[in-house]
């Protein structure tokens, strides 16, 4: 399990497990990512942003790739950069598909319904406070 730190901190191993409160709402259609070269492990995760919509995170993997990290609900509405977001893989640190991350935020647990690795021209749309 992985607890990120504000944006551009490092990451920090805990032995505690994810609260049990669970975030509701219509999932979103987001394409799960699919090939092996898109897969990472969570030792590469860097930092973190928040989305402005509630339900989106940026992640930046060993400084090389950013991925969107979609939730059901508005399950990441109110977060702040500064509030840690608790992971855990379910799949021995290799993530390749939704399925593969336990989040939780604020001592909520939310559903990940989406996990896309964005090319580097989607990357340069983004408002330079998103990017992780």
């Amino acid at each position: 399990m992985k607890v990120l730190v504000p944006a551009g901190a490092a990451l920090v191993a805990v032995a505690l497990g994810a609260a049990a409160a669970v975030c509701a709402g219509p999932a979103a259609a987001q394409p799960a990512v699919k090939s092996d070269d898109s897969c990472f492990f969570t030792r590469y995760l860097r930092g973190h942003t928040v989305g402005e919509d509630g339900h989106t995170l940026f992640f930046n993997v060993d400084g090389k790739w950013t991925y969107r990290v979609t939730t059901t609900g508005a399950c990441l509405a109110g977060v702040t950069p500064s509030d840690p977001i608790v992971l855990r893989d379910r799949s021995q640190g290799r993530i390749c598909k939704p399925i593969d991350l336990d989040l939780a935020v604020r001592g909520n647990r939310c559903i990940v319904s989406g996990l896309i690795r964005l090319t580097p021209a989607e990357v340069s749309t983004l408002p330079k406070r998103l990017q992780p």
